[in-house]
């Protein structure tokens, strides 16, 4: 198996990591936590939002804006492979990668700063009114611009394939 082809399944599979992890908030994980009293829900939040900065996340998120572009790199000999991956590179660090950066993660921090036990009960349903509905906004676009990367990436595959890279 040649070196482009394995950067290319990394690539796909990390790529698919992080659009299967935005769809599931998406589709799941939103729609149970909005069910939840105003204080449950930031607290829950805040517990997920810290838990995620693990190893495993960093892995999948950092490593799939590193390895879109290599895999770009890579076959930017081929020209029809090479644009479905610049598509699915400028989709990530756009729609995915920035939007975290500049997005949700100033979100997150301001929610990691709210003391809900101090809190009025005014206040935390401000808190709650201020995050969740611009949280779940920005996630619906991470969701669908990692599912955009994925199937971006998934025919660039079967195009090699039919190439044999």
């Amino acid at each position: 198996m040649k070196m482009t082809t394995i950067v290319l399944i990394i690539t796909g599979v990390l790529t698919a990591l992080i659009a299967g992890l935005f769809y599931a908030y998406s589709c799941s994980v939103i729609l149970g936590l909005g069910k939840l009293t105003d204080a449950e829900y930031l607290k829950a939040m805040q517990s997920i939002n810290r838990e995620i900065l693990n190893p495993v996340f960093f892995l999948s998120f950092m490593g799939t804006a590193v390895m879109l572009p290599v895999s770009t790199f890579l076959c930017r000999a081929q020209n029809p492979v090479f644009i479905l991956l610049l598509l699915a590179t400028i989709c990530y660090l756009i729609g995915v990668f920035g939007i975290t950066v500049v997005g949700n993660v100033p979100l997150n921090d301001r929610l990691d700063q709210f003391n809900i036990g101090d809190a009025s009960v005014e206040a935390v349903k401000k808190m709650r009114d201020t995050f969740e509905n611009r949280w779940n906004y920005l996630n619906h676009i991470r969701a669908t611009c990692a599912t955009l990367s994925i199937l971006l990436v998934i025919v660039a595959c079967v195009w090699t394939k039919s190439s044999d890279v």
